[in-house]
């Protein structure tokens, strides 16, 4: 079977969203990975000079490849090299064939910029849609969009898909929580797609405002854009009422709906009819074997405008190709436990953020904000640990509380903290993507 064109892979788009292609024999998934694989890196050796060098370098060139696995053969991409070519050099089309850009913040440089052509918008829209169904949206659903609308992927991304399901939206956004949750009463949105961490700000302020959302129309919680922990799902599930799934994604592959988690919770089945995902030493590069943990890496397989070939997410996961019960035999990406580029070294010892957030939620008489600040004192690391009180708390028990929390730190983590209880309200809440650590050794504190 020989290579197919960019121009056919857009052909097939029609069919993505019926249940043969997410329960497709893995043999034929496979087949169908491979010509799509060989058909983008003719593309991106064509169409992107970055790639057309990186590629004859390893005498690899246009292709063809023989089998998916030969393409660990193949050099990575990494974050740096879109901020290196920025805006465009390293799209696959001229700037006249885009229907539409978008950018990440910039905050530690030049920002990354990503382009979709039509085509690529009516896949993503397409993959979404598939996302969301699987999640346990329907046609017919109100769904509250509460990501950021604008440069970031998550609303605009999230709109589409729920459009293409038949879905209607509200479009509204992060912030004016208190508005939020009356639209959420009002409209009677079934669906609630946002962050976790702000999902966990809808609740509270409805809670301070005595509205009782696990009484509203709201079943289902689709979730992502930052790392989680079971245990927020959990916290998330009891105050809202939902059946809280996690959606995953980057900018730099599509935006939300890579991945997403079915109703049975069980991992997010990764799409590999449009993406190769593999899993591999964050050391070496090495592939790892499937069930062991390992950074993500990932191949797009019908991106026109911005083709990429194994891009490093630096997202910390394990794959698995084991049945789901659902019937859909995508493999599945198992909770993402942080990011290596997030990982901190804390006298030796690695620690996740999301680590700490598992201690955290749930613990008595806290609510779940935190902040954690790394400093250095000498040539030692020092780790404050800033956690809410809960609203009642009597400040009289701070002191216990806050020994509590660095006691179970210590014994399931393996840090020593030194814990500040704050009051509630005193650590800054976020409307898009949460800010968990505070790194002052990086500014040579």
């Amino acid at each position: 079977m020989g290579a197919i064109t960019m121009a056919e892979v857009g052909g097939v788009a029609e069919r993505h969203l019926h249940a043969d292609v997410e329960t497709m024999p893995r043999e034929a998934l496979r087949a169908l990975q491979l010509r799509r694989l060989n058909a983008t890196i003719a593309h991106a050796h064509a169409q992107v000079p970055l790639y057309r060098a990186r590629l004859e370098g390893v005498g690899v060139g246009a292709g063809p490849l023989a089998r998916l696995e030969d393409i660990a053969t193949l050099p990575f991409t990494v974050k740096s090299d879109l901020r290196d070519h920025y805006p465009f050099g390293m799209f696959a089309c001229q700037t006249s064939a885009l229907a539409r850009v978008h950018a990440s913040s910039g905050t530690t440089g030049k920002p990354t910029v990503v382009g979709y052509t039509k085509r690529d918008l009516d896949h993503w829209a397409d993959l979404m849609a598939r996302s969301l169904y699987g999640a346990g949206a329907r046609r017919g659903d109100i769904v509250h969009n509460a990501y950021g609308y604008g440069l970031f992927t998550g609303g605009l991304g999230v709109h589409a898909g729920a459009e293409r399901l038949g879905a209607a939206v509200v479009p509204v956004s992060g912030g004016s929580t208190e508005r939020q949750v009356a639209l959420i009463e009002d409209f009677r949105a079934r669906v609630l797609c946002a962050t976790p961490s702000y999902a966990l700000a809808i609740a509270e302020v409805a809670e301070q405002q005595g509205v009782d959302l696990r009484a509203s129309a709201l079943d289902v919680g689709v979730f992502g854009a930052e790392p989680w922990s079971d245990a927020m799902r959990r916290e998330i599930e009891a105050r809202l009422g939902v059946r809280a799934i996690d959606i995953y994604g980057l900018s730099e592959i599509m935006g939300p709906g890579v991945a997403c988690e079915c109703e049975h919770q069980a991992g997010l089945h990764g799409w590999e009819d449009h993406f190769l995902f593999e899993v591999i030493d964050p050391d070496t590069g090495a592939p790892v074997p499937e069930g062991h943990a390992g950074e993500l890496v990932i191949t797009t397989l019908t991106k026109e405008a911005l083709p990429m070939l194994r891009y490093r997410t630096r997202d910390i996961t394990t794959l698995t190709t084991a049945p789901c019960d659902c019937g859909r035999t995508h493999l599945r990406i198992l909770r993402v436990t942080g990011r290596n580029d997030d990982m901190l070294i804390i006298r030796g010892v690695n620690v996740y953020p999301s680590q700490i957030e598992a201690v955290l939620i749930g613990r008595p008489r806290i609510a779940p904000h935190y902040l954690i600040v790394v400093e250095r004192t000498g040539n030692l690391d020092h780790v404050t640990l800033e956690v809410e009180a809960n609203v009642g708390v009597s400040e009289a028990d701070f002191v216990w509380i806050a020994g509590d929390v660095a006691h179970h730190v210590k014994s399931l983590v393996g840090i020593t903290v030194t814990t500040v209880i704050r009051k509630p309200g005193e650590i800054p809440r976020s409307q898009g993507k949460a800010v968990r650590v505070r790194d002052l050794r990086q500014q040579g504190s």
